[in-house]
């Protein structure tokens, strides 16, 4: 059956007959879970608000809808079958949860979020109801803005594809890393020229057309792994393109000047591409399943509100448990903090707020801050913290690097460029007093303290320039880079300043 004789369908005259009992549990349970979750909820939103990677997130509920509209054949004759062992299943993922949360995860948080509404409907639908509606519930997933992690390995990937390719089509070139120097100019694969954004919403348009146009599961597996692999391949040949194009040109300027535009361009020229290539095999005129007997009884009320209160009860316990160890943090020990070192070619500037410096490091404003948390701090405040002060999640393009300064056993920088808004930072953690626990280990170590407490509070340090009005070009950024480098290496002995300082703080 097509997509447009769907369309033109009348729905099933008892369908809604049959799911009327079951929706004012569903809708009450969804309810508690838009309380519970409700900062799993409004990150989501910022994030495709923000992001472009995500911005076809806000179509996913649309989709699902529709998904699950064009499902209601096979919904047809089957009565809820409440059950109460999916509350059950809630308990490792609330675990789950707590896990994410201690970490700062919050990627892990909606994920598991999201897996909570798939328990829901499952225990007061039923295993057979909830089955004839796992695509528009899968597809639920989708609304979690997840994959960033995948960034640097898709930028390898590009890095790699296009070397490869340069070699083949014999254009003289270097390459450090991400960095392609050609003898008309220079290009970097940035963390936007990575593919991300073409991944994600492939995978999301892939799994839509299969579940549409196909009715065999190895067929549509085969067009999901197509949707996931092509994108990450096509994107090699989009990098590759752009860099032939400025050898062609004469100019690398002119080669990546609407790069991101002929991106999407692209992108909508490959989905195009795997549409006709996925068409000869479809099956979406296949009949729909034959209605099956609607003479079911009718679920008892009382167990459709026990199989949702279940479920809410069990998914209630980790945010509870979360509320009650934050509740026991208490302020830092109120600390005087260091005055920093203007550094040569800078001079102190008025207008900063207690715990930030600023500096007048000759056209740019030097903005130095120190934060001094609870030992129990949440480790999600203090990412939170640290990508703020970076811009990374207000900004379209972000570049990270590590920056090493002279003295000492050195904390380990991290060098932040952003555009719109356009900033240098360098940033550098201290947990436990030890500025080298990055990554899952400073989280752990910091979920650890969270917990049970600890001897030293963490500590953050920021030195940003900021762009301003005007957009930062490449030589300003390399002097913004110079000026901050400049400042880090002044401040002589900062790491055991800054230990000193957080032993202070946890008093």
């Amino acid at each position: 059956m097509s997509v447009a004789s769907t369309l033109a369908e009348p729905a099933p005259p008892d369908l809604w007959r049959m799911l009327r009992p079951t929706a004012p549990a569903l809708g009450l349970g969804l309810a508690a879970w838009a309380l519970l979750f409700h900062t799993e909820i409004a990150r989501a939103m910022e994030t495709w608000d923000t992001s472009t990677a995500y911005s076809h997130c806000w179509f996913v509920l649309p989709i699902a809808l529709y998904l699950a509209w064009d499902r209601r054949h096979a919904a047809v004759g089957v009565a809820a079958r409440p059950l109460l062992w999916p509350a059950l299943l809630a308990i490792p993922g609330t675990l789950a949860w707590l896990a994410a949360e201690r970490v700062g995860i919050m990627e892990g948080r909606q994920l598991v979020a999201i897996g909570f509404v798939q328990l829901l409907f499952l225990a007061v639908l039923g295993w057979r109801l909830a089955w004839a509606f796992s695509a528009p519930l899968l597809y639920l997933f989708f609304l979690v803005p997840f994959g960033a992690f995948l960034t640097f390995d898709l930028q390898r990937f590009t890095a790699a594809f296009t070397d490869v390719g340069l070699n083949v089509l014999g254009i003289p070139y270097l390459m450090d890393q991400f960095t392609i120097e050609i003898p008309e100019g220079v290009f970097y694969i940035a963390e936007a020229c990575a593919g991300l954004r073409f991944l994600i919403a492939s995978i999301a348009f892939g799994v839509l057309y299969a579940c549409l146009i196909y009715r065999s599961p190895w067929r549509r597996a085969a067009f999901m792994l197509a949707s996931c692999v092509v994108p990450v391949v096509a994107n090699g040949f989009r990098a590759l393109g752009i860099v032939t194009l400025g050898h062609v040109l004469g100019s690398a300027q002119a080669a990546a000047a609407d790069h991101v535009i002929y991106g999407w361009v692209f992108f909508s020229v490959v989905i195009l591409l795997l549409i006709l290539a996925g068409l000869p095999f479809r099956e979406d005129g296949a009949a729909p399943p034959a209605p099956r007997s609607a003479a079911q009884p009718r679920p008892a009320t009382s167990a459709l509100w026990l199989a949702a209160a279940l479920v809410a009860v069990v998914a209630a316990i980790g945010p509870a448990v979360a509320a009650a160890i934050d509740n026991r943090d208490s302020p830092a020990t109120a600390v005087t903090l260091p005055s920093f070192v203007p550094g040569p070619g800078c001079t102190a500037a008025g207008g900063a707020a207690p715990g930030v410096q600023r500096f007048a490091c000759g056209d740019a404003t030097l903005t130095a801050a120190i934060t001094v948390f609870s030992p129990r701090a949440n480790p999600g405040v203090l990412i939170a913290a640290r990508r703020q002060a970076g811009a990374e999640d207000l900004a379209e393009n972000v570049i990270t690097g590590q920056l090493a300064v002279a003295h000492g056993p050195p904390p380990v920088w991290q060098l932040v460029e952003t555009e719109k808004p356009d900033r240098v930072a360098a940033t550098a953690l201290w947990i436990d007093g030890d500025p080298g626990l990055g990554g899952l280990a400073g989280r752990l170590r910091q979920a650890r303290n969270s917990i049970l407490g600890g001897s030293l509070a963490p500590v953050l340090m920021a030195v940003s320039i900021d762009g301003g009005d005007a957009s930062m070009d490449g030589r300003r950024r390399e002097q913004a880079r110079a000026a901050i480098h400049t400042f880090l290496d002044a401040q002589g002995e900062l790491n055991e300043l800054v230990v000193r300082l957080a032993r202070a703080a946890a008093r």
